[in-house]
């Protein structure tokens, strides 16, 4: 299969966010596989308009433009981007639903890569941001994040393959039979059997424990009170007990 994912690519050394500047390039018409990297992002986020933080030049900081042209955008796209990730991490990694790579350690999670989809499905089109820790020291990070942060330990010079590697993982898991996927997110799954909360509705906080991905690629939860739980979006906590 003939690789498209990178092509064409706009380098930034510096910018607010390359999901920004990926979403101009779709409205404007960018084809498939259009990728903006970048060194250096002062406004990049994630999920629930969190910041993402990472020195400059030590991270993989990358979006792509997706179109459902020349096949369909997959449903999954944020859990096929975090088994992507895991590939080119290596056996340690770990996906916590619904959208960041893990590292365990000391019974904790520690974030390695995060991942935000955004885009407008009714003019078939999505972007695609990944920022992945591939050079970070943890001792630069800000005090706040050093507890929970992980990172591959690479050379900075090791950025560019890995985001060769990175598109390759990509192009294969979004043509998987969604099965498949959903077999390797299982064995990568890092809530499984860890104590969770998330809201409800009405503010209610609600307690559980990992119980797996169903078939729809979502989360199964089995409650403290009894039953499960499966969710398909939102915020989930871990919890110490």
């Amino acid at each position: 299969m003939p690789e498209t994912l990178g092509h064409p690519r706009v380098h930034l050394r510096s910018t607010d966010s390359t999901n920004e500047r990926a979403r101009a390039l779709a409205v404007a018409g960018a084809p498939h596989g259009t990728l903006v990297s970048a060194g250096e992002q002062s406004a990049g986020r994630g999920r629930q308009g969190r910041r993402w933080s990472a020195p400059a030049g030590s991270a993989l900081l990358v979006s792509l433009v997706l179109r459902d042209s020349p096949r369909p955008l997959p449903p999954l796209l944020p859990l096929i981007a975090g088994v992507a990730v895991c590939d080119v991490a290596g056996e340690r990694a770990r996906i916590k639903w619904p959208n960041d790579v893990v590292f365990e350690h000391d019974e904790t999670l520690a974030k390695l890569a995060g991942i935000l989809v955004e885009g407008r499905p009714q003019d078939g089109w999505a972007v695609l941001g990944i920022g992945l820790n591939v050079a970070v020291a943890v001792a630069d990070l800000p005090a706040e994040l050093r507890a929970t942060a992980a990172t591959l330990g690479q050379p900075r010079s090791a950025i560019e393959p890995t985001l060769r590697e990175l598109l390759s993982a990509l192009e294969r898991r979004m043509a998987e039979p969604q099965e498949t996927l959903l077999e390797t997110l299982r064995e990568r799954d890092a809530l499984r059997g860890r104590d969770v909360s998330w809201d409800a509705a009405g503010g209610r906080v609600v307690h559980g424990r990992g119980a797996g991905i169903d078939g729809e690629g979502r989360l199964v939860v089995a409650l403290d009170g009894g039953g499960r739980a499966t969710l398909s979006a939102g915020e989930v906590h871990l919890l110490r007990r």
